[in-house]
This record gives structure tokens, sequence and C-alpha cells, in this order.
């Protein structure tokens, strides 16, 4: 239940709606809890994300291998962050990303259809969806523009002005790949920003 009270509280943060007994209900009835250990997958490329999930404990990364075996992370997951291919677990498509724990999750999970199932009739889920909508969108879009634009030491700085966190949480070797540096240059740019 604790797992479901760090969701109630999530919700009620985002939406600024307090739910009722009944919708706690609805969400108990909905959501199943799994729990994964460090490296084990939540999704593999070419696999349909049949789920999203709700991290309660835990970290997870987004990515891609390309032709030559390069990891590429396009996102990294903690606590109240979502885990999922989203164009995969809305259109039911295979999904072009893997999913893969990097310490052990705790997660509530979820299929698009049981969302539909409640959706319409929480009014707190739909504001929370609507904050999360508009956060990923503003989050995406920096993203981009620091991948097509940034030099290296400028997208370091923005991750350490805006996610401060992920350089405590993860390794040097994940944080290189998903800034699209290699472990070097990130090791060379530390060490200049540590000096100034």
């Amino acid at each position: 239940m604790s797992n479901f009270n760090a969701f109630f509280d999530y919700i009620q943060k985002l939406s600024g709606i307090i739910l009722s007994e009944n919708e706690k209900h609805v969400f108990l009835a909905h959501f199943k809890p799994r729990k994964l250990l460090k490296r084990q997958y939540f999704l593999q490329q070419g696999d349909v994300c049949k789920y999203a999930g709700f991290v309660v404990k835990g970290s997870a990364k987004t990515f891609r291998i390309d032709d030559k075996g390069h990891e590429h992370i396009l996102k990294l997951s903690m606590e109240e962050w979502w885990l999922a291919d989203f164009e995969s677990y809305y259109h039911l498509t295979p999904s072009r990303y893997n999913i893969q724990a990097l310490e052990d999750l705790e997660l509530l999970m979820v299929t698009n259809a049981q969302v539909e199932d409640f959706f319409s009739t929480i009014p707190a889920f739909i504001a929370m969806q609507e904050v999360i909508k508009q956060n990923y969108a503003i989050a995406n879009q920096n993203r981009v523009q620091a991948a097509l634009s940034y030099t290296a030491e400028e997208r370091y700085d923005d991750l350490v002005a805006n996610y401060p966190h992920f350089l405590q949480r993860f390794p040097l070797n994940v944080i290189a790949s998903y800034l699209g540096l290699s472990p070097e240059t990130l090791s060379r740019i530390r060490k200049n920003a540590s000096k100034s």
C-alpha cells in the first residue's frame, strides 16, 4: 500500500485535487505493482509497450543501440517519473527503444485500455496528465534545442542547472551517453568546470 500512497501523493501534488477513497480504490483495482532488478528490462526494442510504469523507487534508462553498437540514451527516469515508449503504448506498435533498470525498480503499471476505463471519471488524474504533458513537451523541446545547438560544455551546464541530482544518481558513462558525449569528453568538461 505504501507504493500506492506515494502515487496518490504524486497525483494530488500535480493536480491540486484531493482523491476520494472511491477514486483511490479505482487505482488500486487498475494499477499493478511490479519489481525489476537492476539491469532487467521493462521493455525491449521490437516489443510492444503494453504498460506505462510509474516509478515508486529506483531508476531506469530509455535507450537505443545504433548499427555500430553504441548506446544512445534518450531519457533517464527516477522516482515520480513514468516509464514507457508512449508511441508504442498508445498505438500498440513495436517499440524502437529499450527501457532497462539502472537500479532495482518498484513500479505501478497500467495498460492504456485500463487508463481509458477510468480516465474520464477521475478529475485529479485528468489534471495530473495535463501537467505531465506540458512538462514533457517543454523538457522535450529543451532537449532537442540542446542537441541541435549547444556545445558539449553548454549541454553539461544545462544538465547541472536543470537536473543536478542526475550527477549524484547516475554513473558518468550513463551521463555521457545521455548528453551525447564520450566519457573522456565529459571527464574533461567536469575537470575544467571544477577549476573555474
